[in-house]
């Protein structure tokens, strides 16, 4: 089934061009089906990119899935223009009297300040609090995951002596877990983080279960008992270049950046690096969307107020 998306978004045009089937609003009108109601608070700097690569994985279902984008108002993005976010977006508070199926929190690159510092803690915290009970389930990505872990358990985060960069592998550590069904014992997945959160801390906290693991990366996947919030530590969603594309950056703007681990072919960053994480990427959101938002969301749930839109 399609990805629901508003009229005139771009990455509409680049999901089509990858034979991902996307419909906008009156296609969708004519459907006869409840769809999936899915928010994604998008806090990365480059949010096209960041729609593209998560469009792109709720793709892999055959449920409807019919995507709302929020903002924070608290924060002035300096790096997607006002007319993207006034014509595709929609602030929290315009839609904190909805209820969702499924919420995405995205990473953000504000990882090495406190996170009492960060200019939109405060209304970070209130849109944790308020999916306990307008969504069925959340996940959590990289940042917005150590953040999470700290707003709902006060579990620390540590800095890293060295940005953990590059795609690792991980082992999966609890098979029985729907999240994790069809996951081959090991797999891999990509990282960009300058902090991490401790598997001594996680254990402390007897709600939360670690769903797979790195040795040299640490904890990657891990949820809490009800599958209403789950944290994923680094970015399934990147696509083939992400990776490059921040080495590049960094290395242009002569920071002190390492070829990022595992990714190049031979080490060599004019070659173009090969996609080795994608088929456990899709099984992580499908899994996610069948599992713990589509089985576990009453029919009527998110019809409870009227959904608001932009206007086009």
């Amino acid at each position: 089934m399609p990805i629901k998306v508003q009229s005139g978004l771009p990455a509409r045009e680049k999901l089509e061009r990858e034979n991902v089937f996307t419909m906008d609003e009156n296609r969708a009108m004519h459907q006869d089906i409840r769809p999936i109601e899915v928010g994604i608070l998008n806090l990365m700097p480059l949010k096209e990119d960041t729609e593209l690569q998560i469009l792109r994985e709720l793709s892999n279902t055959p449920l409807q899935v019919d995507v709302t984008f929020v903002v924070v108002g608290s924060h002035e993005s300096r790096n997607t223009s006002s007319s993207h976010l006034n014509k595709f977006y929609n602030t929290f508070d315009e839609i904190k009297e909805q209820k969702f199926d499924g919420f995405i929190i995205t990473g953000a690159p504000v990882e090495q300040l406190e996170y009492e510092d960060v200019d939109y803690w405060e209304e970070f915290e209130q849109i944790c609090e308020w999916t306990k009970t307008n969504v069925t389930s959340t996940m959590h990505l990289c940042w917005g995951a150590q953040a999470g872990l700290y707003h709902h358990y006060k579990i620390p985060k540590h800095k890293l002596e060295e940005k953990m960069f590059g795609i690792f592998e991980h082992k999966v550590s609890n098979r029985k877990i729907p999240l994790v069904r069809g996951f081959d014992d090991y797999f891999l997945a990509p990282h960009s983080r300058h902090t991490e959160v401790r598997r001594e801390d996680i254990d402390k906290v007897p709600a939360l279960t670690v769903l797979a693991e790195s040795p040299e990366a640490g904890v990657f996947l891990l949820m809490d008992a009800t599958g209403k919030k789950i944290f994923v530590m680094g970015h399934p969603e990147y696509d083939r270049v992400t990776l490059h594309t921040e080495y590049m950056r960094d290395k242009e703007k002569g920071l002190d950046i390492q070829l990022p681990k595992n990714y190049y072919v031979d080490d060599d960053c004019t070659v173009r690096p090969n996609l080795q994480w994608r088929a456990h990427a899709n099984a992580l959101y499908s899994n996610w969307l069948n599992y713990y938002v589509y089985q576990a969301t009453p029919y009527e749930y998110t019809a409870v107020q009227p959904k608001k839109r932009k206007q086009q």
